[in-house]
């Protein structure tokens, strides 16, 4: 039997330990697209036994019509708002909760357990939750509204104002899960640095924060704009359970709108509508 050698042994161990994953990889996440990505340029409707090629005619009619378009703006408003305040207020509440371990490790740890409750949080409980905070007359938001001179508003049914208060929810439920990935990168700061930094010259809380936290936490900044870009751009249970009810209105996302209508000017439902 031939011996290996140390750098085949070690190949071995690397494909052993990949292989599974990459494989899981391949078969449920690039095979599904490049099918479905494939499948978009035809007439397929799922079930269906033939199909007919047409080209880009499906996404002509994506981006053309009326409806399409103002889906679309609609979903970047929303990334918009859900990307920049997500990541602010998760910096801001991981560097407070970091700092607050050097007073009261005991409180710090309490909070950041409240703020991880909403991604832990179950997405019925969630959405049942914001239903009974928003409900137009019975809701505790509009009871303080009221009592602030304000009138009442239909936060879920309201065409101008769904959508931002969809986006407000969206910002509360990432600003945990990134204040996490924030906590970390601030825990893996050496005290050196900023040791440093006040030697020469950098003592104040905004110039140590310039010069040694902004850029060291440079890696984590990135890794948490794009996992909260993703998910920004592919929420659809959140959307699809708090305006259910609701009388389909384009403020909903484009990939909801054509998941769950259809295009109208489309003879059948085509692989494009769930992208």
């Amino acid at each position: 039997m031939p011996v290996l050698t140390r750098s085949q042994r070690e190949t071995l161990t690397d494909v052993w330990l990949t292989g599974p994953a990459t494989l899981a990889l391949l078969i449920f996440i690039f095979l599904p697209i490049t099918i479905v990505t494939i499948l978009s340029f035809s007439d397929y409707q799922f079930g269906a036994g033939d199909l007919s090629w047409v080209g880009w005619e499906n996404y002509i009619t994506l981006f053309t019509s009326a409806i399409g378009q103002r889906a679309i703006v609609n979903t970047l408003i929303y990334v918009a708002i859900v990307i920049p305040f997500s990541v602010v207020f998760a910096l801001l509440v991981a560097i407070g909760l970091h700092r607050m371990l050097d007073w009261a490790p005991a409180l710090s740890r309490i909070l950041r357990t409240v703020y991880f409750l909403p991604v832990a949080a179950t997405l019925v409980a969630m959405a049942v939750a914001w239903q009974m905070l928003l409900h137009p007359n019975l809701g505790l938001v509009n009871k303080v509204l009221s009592s602030l001179g304000g009138a009442p508003q239909n936060w879920l049914s309201d065409r101008g104002l769904v959508l931002y208060t969809l986006a407000a929810i969206g910002v509360w439920q990432s600003v945990g899960y990134n204040m996490v990935l924030f906590l970390a990168g601030l825990s893996a700061i050496p005290n050196d640095l900023y040791e440093a930094a006040e030697v020469d010259g950098a003592g104040g809380t905004w110039a140590r924060f310039w010069t040694v936290t902004w850029p060291m936490l440079g890696p984590t900044t990135l890794f948490v704009l794009v996992v909260t870009a993703t998910n920004a751009f592919r929420v659809f249970e959140t959307v699809a359970t708090l305006t259910r009810g609701v009388r389909p209105s384009p403020q909903k996302h484009w990939y909801m709108r054509f998941t769950a209508r259809g295009l109208s000017t489309s003879r059948r439902a085509t692989p494009v509508q769930s992208l």
